[in-house]
């Protein structure tokens, strides 16, 4: 039998007496809802459990120390049966018919006039999924989905036209420019400022705009978003980059953003790769600050998505002096940079107690980084070497570690595609890095990870294959 069709509705509950029947951890779950709305809330059980038993002693409930009777939905506005008993359920739902008080009955669809829903809270912003009842699991998958596509921001920005609301609507008595105006405020500068943690800053810009002697809000603008997109497995991408994808109007992408991200992203988006390899054509710096301006000045919402993390690495910086040079609004959402990742996949701790009590990340993509580098520094021991970007200069990097000092015992661990279902780990000693790198045809993305630590990825590893490699475990691991 077909679930009944619903008729969805908000309730305020403010100061209105409100009947939980039932004292346990399911009845403790519906009560803190209850008690955010500002129900006056009276619990019928019993015994209670340990949470109701600690907001009855704070006051914020009472408690009925007593079997449930009809005569308890006196007054009620609504009722919620959670005994886990059929026959006090049925009773409860019975009473209430009776007063016409709508109750629901948890987990029994049947017995319920109305449906508790899953629920997003971006309070003054609620947005709440309902089945009727009849799969009450998807809903609440659903309401997962809703959640990260939500920023958190919202609320705020909701609560700020609240306030404002009356002035609004006083500005702009035309319907049609009314509309036009609100969303140019929940889509442009406001709204950013909102979301950068800037609140009094976009009251007053909000403000502003409200002042007829000011003139009209000025022409949306278009602003730039970096994005930190992780190291290709796209679970590790945030929910912030997430949302900022699904916003964009235009997005340059790298070369090493992994399709499965970019299938995350707004279908109708306008897609750009400005990736550099070294050795091949590729698109300058000069040439990814042009587009970022052109299309930024056409009014559009860019994300400049990188792989990893925007500043590591990444030139994020360098965009940033740019785009405020240029006089273009931004923001950054931090990715999981790569040496994270790796290592984690691999079953590398880059720190350890017994190995390493520190970390350097090192850029290693051309001959001039490496001559800049503090060598003496980087071989000392009891420390982790993340070399990013190294897989051409291995040869180098391996004469100046053993020129100033690092033994050549020294276990590493070459992590190629690291976190994709193409992952692979090279392991060995230092000494014999190159070579061992050229016989398992180690191609970028990778990253090297050296020091004791990487000696445990062949005990912890735990994603994908286990790590290749010619040094004897055993002797590897006393080594280190």
């Amino acid at each position: 039998m077909p679930a009944a069709r619903i008729y969805p509705l908000f309730v305020e509950l403010s100061n209105r007496p409100v009947l939980l029947v039932g004292g346990g951890t399911v009845a403790a779950r519906k009560a803190t809802p209850l008690l955010r709305a500002g129900a006056r809330l009276t619990v019928v059980a019993p015994e209670l459990g340990k949470a109701l038993q600690a907001a009855a002693a704070a006051g914020e409930i009472r408690w009925v120390a007593a079997p449930f009777e009809a005569a308890h939905l006196d007054g009620a506005w609504l009722a919620i049966a959670a005994t886990g008993e059929a026959a006090v359920n049925q009773a409860v739902a019975s009473a209430a018919a009776d007063r016409r008080i709508f109750i629901n009955v948890v987990d029994d669809a049947g017995l319920s006039s109305f449906q508790v829903p899953a629920v997003v809270d971006r309070t003054p912003l609620t947005v709440a999924i309902s089945s009727g009842g009849a799969a009450p699991v998807l809903a609440r998958l659903l309401r997962e989905r809703i959640e990260r596509l939500l920023d958190p921001s919202l609320g705020t920005l909701a609560a700020l036209a609240a306030r404002h609301r009356a002035r609004i609507r006083a500005r702009w008595t035309n319907l049609a420019a009314r509309r036009r105006f609100l969303l140019a405020l929940f889509e442009g500068p406001v709204a950013a400022l909102v979301r950068r943690g800037r609140v009094d800053e976009a009251e007053r810009t909000l403000a502003a705009w409200l002042d007829p002697s000011q003139g009209a809000p000025p022409a949306p603008t278009g602003s730039v978003v970096l994005v930190g997109a992780g190291p290709g497995d796209p679970g590790l991408l945030t929910l912030r980059g997430m949302r900022a994808l699904n916003e964009a109007d235009v997005i340059l992408h790298d070369r090493l953003v992994s399709r499965d991200v970019l299938d995350l992203a707004r279908r109708d988006a306008e897609f750009v790769e400005v990736g550099k390899e070294a050795g091949t054509h590729h698109t300058t710096q000069a040439q990814i600050h042009a587009l970022l301006l052109e299309h930024a000045r056409a009014g559009r919402r860019v994300v400049r998505l990188k792989g990893g993390d925007p500043f590591v690495f990444g030139r994020g910086g360098e965009e940033l002096e740019f785009l405020r040079a240029h006089g273009i609004a931004y923001e950054v959402v931090p990715g999981v940079t790569a040496a994270l990742a790796c290592a984690a996949h691999a079953g590398i701790p880059l720190t350890h107690r017994g190995h390493a009590q520190s970390v350097r990340f090192v850029t290693a993509h051309c001959r001039e980084s490496l001559d800049t580098l503090d060598w003496r520094a980087l071989a000392a021991e009891r420390q982790t070497l993340a070399v990013y970007m190294g897989v051409a200069g291995l040869e180098r990097l391996r004469a100046q570690l053993l020129a100033h000092g690092r033994a050549p015992s020294t276990p590493f661990a070459l992590v190629e595609n690291g976190s994709r279902a193409q992952q692979r780990v090279v392991c060995g000693r230092l000494d014999r890095l190159p070579e061992l790198a050229h016989r398992h045809a180690v191609r970028s993305p990778a990253l090297l990870i050296l020091g004791e630590v990487a000696a445990l990825a062949t005990q912890l590893h735990w994603f994908g294959a286990a790590p290749l490699g010619d040094v004897d475990e055993t002797t590897w691991a006393r080594a280190a």
